[in-house]
């Protein structure tokens, strides 16, 4: 019974490996590009448990215990709470960690090379027209990606307004 508590190496340990884990991970996913995060499909959770199941010894080195689990845990989750801490604060912060939105049409013109750049589809842009109710990119008056992966579009209002029928 006292094994499910007796941590195999000092705590120290676990805290060091977690913020490691916690920084390379992080940095992997800021890599992978914002469209890859914000759009989940079944492919990224196949990934995402895989990182998961990769990780975990590097995390616990090979320890089994309650008590380096909770460690862990209780690690991870103050290093996040950290993270959105500084990233609430600081604008540098935020820019590091989260990236920038970025602009892919603007004025019925689309930016084929930062579509290209930043990973997101011809399908992906026209999903996104669709959700925003934009029937032709003439009327998109500005698209951007922003920083959680969502196209967010705006439409020029002046392609749509008819003559007043007085």
């Amino acid at each position: 019974m006292s094994d499910l508590f007796a941590l195999s190496a000092p705590w120290w340990q676990f805290v060091l490996r977690a913020v490691a884990v916690y920084v390379v991970v992080m940095l992997l996913i800021r890599m992978s590009g914002k469209r890859a995060v914000g759009q989940f499909t079944p492919f990224d959770l196949v990934l995402l448990i895989l990182i998961g199941n990769a990780v975990q010894n590097g995390l616990n080195g090979g320890d089994n215990s309650l008590t380096g689990a909770v460690l862990l845990a209780t690690c991870l989750i103050l290093l996040n709470l950290l993270v959105a801490w500084l990233t609430a604060r600081s604008r540098l912060a935020r820019r590091i960690v989260e990236g920038e939105a970025v602009v892919l049409a603007r004025d019925g013109q689309v930016f084929r090379e930062m579509l290209h750049r930043e990973l997101v589809s011809k399908a992906d842009f026209r999903e996104a027209m669709r959700e925003a109710g934009c029937s032709s990119v003439e009327k998109i008056k500005l698209a951007v990606l922003e920083t959680n992966g969502h196209i967010s579009i705006s439409q020029d209002d002046d392609h749509d307004t008819a003559p007043d029928a007085d």
